[in-house]
């Protein structure tokens, strides 16, 4: 599963942050470029569902998987040789469709391929995985930026997508079915309450990755107040440091957050975000700016290394067995939610005010704010009713899938 997963970011990493640098040599809009993000993440949601329903079903992880495949394979087909807005448009919006069915899938793989190590140490690893290749294949785009051929980041994600088809084929992922049992009776419509402040704060703390794909590479082309613009190919490097910085953090970062409550590692992220965001908007302000820039990376990287892992593991612990598709369809919605929506006003701002400071200390505000709702993370009643045990919940660590406690001093 994380064999898949690496494979998968490395054909991705190019294409996720490199899109706008290759929309913006089209002289296409900041508005055009991240409101094709926006339309992406919007029909995204509805194929997240689709997904969650069809997991909820028993399907097996592998279907919804190699669905995204062969979406995603035609989006790269397209934006290969797009060159107006309309072409533009469509091969995002196939995009969007491919990551609505990739992403409930390949994380509810996690912990049905976990056992007999605890979920948390899945979810780092799977994780440690997707930052391994979407760092080396932004970096890998950044080579081919350099070289003058950027829209070969297309061709890359193609023959990725083809080895993750034959890796699926040749060993498929778990089937949910086998894992999970009814709904508790009692609790069909009492599991989301104890989600709904995780997932606020995952609107707000996946709204950064977004921003990072589509405002970031804007932002650093065009300049900020007194900080020069970049070129694409520097741009692109630039990026790559931060994918590097995680790649090297996600590990040790969710191996140390896994030993904790859930509570902590999302402090730690909403901390290192505003940081971070506040960073990026100190350096438009000065002409040797580039390098506060580059300092911000480092908080961006442990605030994407502490949240991802335990946000996930969080939604498993918190849910009850027999909704943990739908759940996790749910979650993975907040990054569908925040892609619509922060590329959108990301791009008014940036072609109103012609810099993203305001942009970014927004953010920074938005991370401060959320750090309200982490206490309330597997604090109340609702949450307690929502675990399968008492020892459950986001403030223990347990295997939540029901195989019983597993000691983090054993996990690999």
């Amino acid at each position: 599963m994380a064999s898949i997963r690496l494979v998968g970011s490395f054909g991705a990493g190019g294409v996720l942050y490199l899109t706008p640098m290759v929309f913006h040599q089209e002289a296409f809009s900041a508005g055009d470029v991240t409101g094709g993000f926006a339309a992406s993440a919007l029909v995204g949601t509805v194929a997240r569902l689709l997904c969650g329903l069809l997991l909820q079903r028993g399907v097996n992880c592998t279907v919804p998987v190699l669905l995204a495949v062969a979406t995603a394979l035609g989006g790269d087909a397209v934006l290969l040789g797009a060159r107006t807005l309309a072409a533009y448009l469509a091969g995002q919006l196939l995009f969007g469709i491919a990551m609505g069915l990739y992403w409930p899938a390949i994380e509810m793989a996690v912990p049905l391929a976990s056992p007999p190590q605890p979920t948390a140490a899945g979810f780092a690893l799977a994780r440690s995985a997707d930052a391994l290749g979407i760092a080396a294949g932004t970096l890998a785009g950044a080579l081919l930026a350099g070289l003058g051929g950027m829209r070969g980041v297309y061709l890359v994600d193609m023959a990725c997508l083809v080895v993750m088809g034959v890796m699926l084929l040749r060993a498929p992922l778990p089937d949910p079915s086998r894992a999970e049992g009814p709904p508790p009776p009692g609790r069909r419509g009492r599991w989301l309450a104890p989600l709904l402040p995780l997932l606020a704060i995952a609107v707000v703390a996946t709204a950064m990755p977004a921003l990072l794909q589509s405002a970031l590479p804007l932002d650093l082309v065009r300049g900020g107040l007194a900080r020069p613009p970049v070129s694409p190919g520097l741009g692109a490097l630039t990026i790559g440091s931060q994918l590097v910085l995680l790649m090297l953090l996600q590990w040790p970062t969710g191996r140390a957050l896994a030993r904790r409550p859930v509570r902590q590692g999302l402090a730690l992220s909403l901390w290192s975000l505003a940081l971070g965001s506040l960073l990026l908007a100190v350096s438009a302000l000065a002409s040797w700016g580039m390098w506060i820039l580059l300092a911000a990376q480092l908080p961006l990287a442990l605030g994407a290394a502490a949240f991802l892992p335990t946000a996930t593991t969080a939604v498993v612990e918190l849910t009850p067995a027999g909704q943990r598709g739908l759940a996790m369809a749910c979650y993975s919605q907040c990054f569908a939610v925040s892609a619509f929506t922060a590329p959108l006003v990301a791009g008014r701002l940036l072609d109103r005010q012609d810099h993203a400071v305001g942009l970014w200390l927004a953010m920074a505000a938005a991370c401060l704010l959320s750090l309200l709702l982490v206490r309330r993370i597997g604090g109340g009643p609702g949450a307690a009713q929502a675990c399968d045990s008492p020892e459950g919940g986001a403030g223990g660590r347990q295997d939540s899938w029901g195989r019983g406690s597993v000691p983090y001093s054993q996990s690999s």
